[in-house]
């Protein structure tokens, strides 16, 4: 026989066998002993996580001897025909190169025809989302109402481009990602079988590698093993996929946060001289600043593959950061990373992305100034209370006298042997005017209020006056008033007023708190006016 790879060579043949996709493999193995089967399943996940390898494993299950049943011999005929890809009722089609609407009319065209050995007739149709608008639409038919005798089978890695309803007529099923440890294991069992010694930190570093993928894994060992021979060291792993080591993860991030900012660019520039991926580089930065934020928050959170010692020195250099700091270094990692998968200078941006986080570890917030402000506090012997500084009034300046307006005062002629008094007029009232009686002396000097004197009458030639003057009525011998301008009023000379007292600034006050005092002298800073 000639040479297969591991990734043929060891791909699972039973339910049991597959790794890290326990949720679907309970589910499919319940189905199949209850008999609720359905007539389409879909299975959606990352590149070598096994959606083809389970896709066939079912189909072995429904199609055994005496199936469906969960428990089949992978040795017997009918599974190593499915396993080989030469079985007559399962149809393995790409849906890449058959996407057109012959395609699936062709489709529709065989499912009325009975299963010429199994139970079930299995059409496996694999990236189905490359599948054209109208060839959806063609098979939504038949999905939906398939003859007894057939299965669906789907798998895809790019489940937003499937049609809604399609997805709708499939029970869907998504595959994870394998993790790290999971892969580490199998990959050490492979290099058992075929006699390799592997290192197990160059198990765990091609599991890192893999990300997630057991397909990936496998074929790395493969390289490794016909590189190497037969033993597999981590500097081998790292010198071949460039991969970058847990100890300089460890010591770069070390670096920063010791705010060692020239060490950590060394480190970048050593790694980027070795020809290793920046950009996995950072993956693993941010990986591990993710593992030290959860440890601060979760004290039984594991180091991610980290070893013991370097990372118990790395979470007693974290205590010094509160989590929301470590959380804004990640933020700045995450932006860098944005930023290099579509530069082409990735060194530049990464080491940028360096002094960020320096920057970022280092710098006072308001958070740090209160934090610091409230323990001054409670060191105080007693109480601080700050009371508003009260302010002089400023003086009050005197209001200005009322304007007089000089008027010539009438004059009036009445009786001889009486004087006649100057009386001022009260505020206008108003009332029905009546016919001033002649006023005499004797009645202004008796009457309480005084009345308004009559308006003197005026004479218009010497004749008048004297027939004035004999009947007793006042008359004005002032000319018409001139219309001018009052003089402007002049206040009288007083007391020089007090001085103002000086205007106190209440800054100057709050400056002298003892408070702030005490946390100018723990920041040894200065008040800039």
């Amino acid at each position: 026989m000639s040479y297969q790879v591991f990734a043929r060579k060891y791909r699972p043949k039973t339910f049991d066998d597959v790794l890290g996709q326990d949720h679907v493999v309970r589910t499919l193995k319940n189905a199949i002993a209850q008999k609720r089967l359905a007539h389409a399943y879909l299975f959606v996940g990352p590149r070598g996580t096994g959606k083809t390898t389970t896709a066939r494993i079912l189909a072995k299950a429904l199609n055994c001897t005496g199936g469906p049943k969960a428990d089949f011999d992978p040795d017997e005929e009918a599974c190593v025909e499915i396993a080989e890809g030469r079985s007559l009722d399962v149809l393995e089609i790409d849906g890449a190169s058959n996407n057109s609407v012959d395609d699936v009319r062709n489709i529709r065209e065989s499912v009325r025809f009975a299963p010429a050995r199994g139970q079930f007739k299995i059409y496996y149709i694999d990236e189905v989302h490359m599948l054209s608008t109208a060839a959806f639409n063609a098979l939504l038919k038949t999905l939906e109402e398939p003859p007894e005798h057939v299965k669906f089978i789907f798998a895809t890695t790019e489940a937003h481009k499937v049609l809604p309803t399609i997805l709708s007529r499939c029970q869907r099923f998504d595959l994870r990602p394998i993790p790290t440890e999971i892969i580490a294991s199998h990959l050490l069992h492979i290099a058992k079988e075929e006699g390799v010694n592997l290192h197990e930190t160059a198990a765990w570093a091609i599991g890192k590698g893999a990300d997630g993928g057991m397909r990936d894994a496998q074929s790395m060992l493969d390289q490794l093993v016909a590189f190497c021979g037969d033993t597999i060291t981590e500097a081998n792993v790292l010198d071949i996929f460039g991969f970058t080591s847990r100890e300089t993860v460890a010591s770069v991030i070390g670096s920063i946060l010791a705010r060692d900012t020239p060490a950590a660019l060394t480190t970048v520039q050593r790694e980027s001289e070795a020809g290793r991926e920046l950009s996995q580089l950072l993956g693993e930065l941010i990986g591990c600043m993710r593992a030290l934020l959860v440890s601060k928050l979760d004290s039984s959170a594991g180091g991610d593959g980290i070893p013991t010692e370097t990372w118990e020195a790395l979470k007693a250099a974290a205590e010094a950061y509160p989590p929301e700091r470590l959380l804004s270094v990640i933020d700045v990692f995450a932006e860098t990373e944005g930023r290099m998968k579509w530069a082409s200078n990735k060194r530049l941006h990464l080491e940028i992305g360096m002094i960020k986080a320096v920057q970022t570890l280092g710098e006072v917030r308001l958070s740090d100034v209160i934090r610091v402000l409230a323990g001054a506090t409670d060191q105080l012997t007693s109480p601080v209370t700050i009371a508003p500084t009260a302010t002089a009034p400023a003086p009050a300046t005197a209001a200005p006298a009322p304007v007089v307006e000089a008027t010539p005062a009438p004059i009036s002629i009445a009786e001889p042997e009486a004087k006649a008094e100057e009386v001022t007029p009260p505020a206008p009232v108003e009332v029905e005017p009546e016919p001033p009686a002649p006023a005499t002396a004797p009645q202004l000097l008796q009457e309480e209020p005084p009345q308004p004197a009559a308006k003197p009458e005026k004479a218009s030639s010497l004749d008048d006056l004297i027939a004035m003057a004999d009947e007793g009525s006042a008359f004005d011998l002032t000319p018409e008033p001139v219309e001018s301008e009052p003089p402007p009023w002049k206040p009288e000379p007083d007391a020089p007023p007090e001085p103002a007292a000086p205007k106190v600034d209440p800054m100057e006050e709050f400056y002298k708190d003892p408070l702030i005092q005490t946390a100018l002298e723990m920041f040894a800073a200065t008040i800039k006016k």
